[in-house]
């Protein structure tokens, strides 16, 4: 029962267009799944990834109209990160995000690799970190239809950061319960100067760690646009996923069971300062319902949604095609 790295992250956007437009045009993600929230099916459930969509790689947005921006705060996934292969594709970014106008830090240094902090179109605060340093946990391939060169196109998840009010709690949990080992420190380059722990798990590094920083003097954050809703770790089989729920309840946690998420298996929990974990199989895959040539192509619905397709396509706003946003992509950078 060891944890082989994050397998996902699931982020709030207030616009599947817009979304839609920043991942796949200005980070060159590969959309993998266009689906619905499985709870409100009116709404869509956005899968971007490598060229696989293998696990690790996965960032995921559920939609939700008009919602209202995030209040940042304590107790939180207060920044995700995405991995490149090297510092010189960071030169890359940075040049691309000031030509499109992102907003973006200067490249800085954390924990000893190379990252360029930005934010997307709904605010989510993120970072591009290099793998120039880093060993551990392998990393996915970058889509090669995306029309950034593929030496400088994102590889996957990088460290997730938790702000924390108490960290003991927390790091308790990642250490007692899900098994991280405890490698290191580092302090923000913000004026608070912050100590940042750093626990990691599986083989290791990038793809495996999560940042954690202690905040009693920051109110709670209040979730909006912007928001990362939960983070998800690998479990191989189906079989261990069932250990896990075992497990989870004999430490006083209070897991769900089992649940079938069509592509993935999965089951959540809160960690002690409330924020929602989440462990996921890496089975059996996107490509179970579309060809790995497809992916993201149609709108998938799980097999107990699908006789119910033509009342949630009526619902949903169309969003652009893939050979539409490739079009639209090349227009707007011509």
């Amino acid at each position: 029962m060891i944890l082989k790295g994050i397998h996902h992250v699931s982020s709030l956007t207030a616009n599947a267009k817009r979304n839609l437009d920043f991942y796949t045009r200005v980070l060159g993600m590969r959309l993998v799944k266009k689906t619905v929230n499985q709870d409100h099916t009116e709404f869509y459930h956005l899968f971007y990834g490598d060229e696989n969509g293998n696990p690790g790689t996965e960032l995921t947005f559920f939609e939700i109209p008009n919602m209202a921006r995030k209040y940042p705060g304590t107790n939180s996934i207060s920044s995700i990160s995405l991995r490149v292969k090297t510092d010189q594709a960071l030169t890359y970014w940075k040049k691309r995000f000031d030509d499109l106008k992102i907003d973006h830090g200067p490249i800085s240094h954390r924990y000893g690799h190379a990252t360029l902090s930005f934010r997307d179109s709904d605010g989510h605060e993120m970072s591009l970190i290099s793998d120039q340093n880093n060993s551990g946990v392998p990393a996915g391939k970058a889509w090669s239809q995306s029309g950034i060169p593929e030496e400088f196109g994102i590889v996957g998840l990088g460290p997730v950061k938790l702000t924390v009010r108490y960290l003991e709690p927390t790091a308790q949990v990642l250490t007692e319960v899900m098994g991280f080992r405890k490698t290191g420190h580092y302090l923000t380059n913000d004026n608070t100067s912050s100590e940042v722990h750093v626990f990691e798990t599986g083989e290791g590094g990038n793809g495996s760690e999560i940042h954690i920083e202690q905040r009693k003097d920051l109110p709670e954050e209040r979730q909006g646009r912007g928001s990362v809703h939960h983070v998800a770790f690998r479990v191989s089989t189906d079989e261990e996923l069932h250990q896990w729920v075992n497990h989870l309840k004999s430490d006083g946690l209070k897991p769900t069971e089992f649940i079938d998420r069509f592509y993935f298996r999965s089951l959540y929990f809160s960690e002690p300062n409330g924020i929602l974990f989440e462990l996921a199989t890496d089975g059996p895959g996107f490509n179970l319902d579309e060809s790995s040539e497809h992916l993201g192509e149609q709108l998938s619905l799980p097999t107990f949604l699908e006789p119910r397709r033509k009342e949630i396509e009526a619902r949903l706003k169309p969003l652009p095609t893939t050979s539409r946003m490739r079009k639209f992509r090349e227009e707007r950078e011509d």
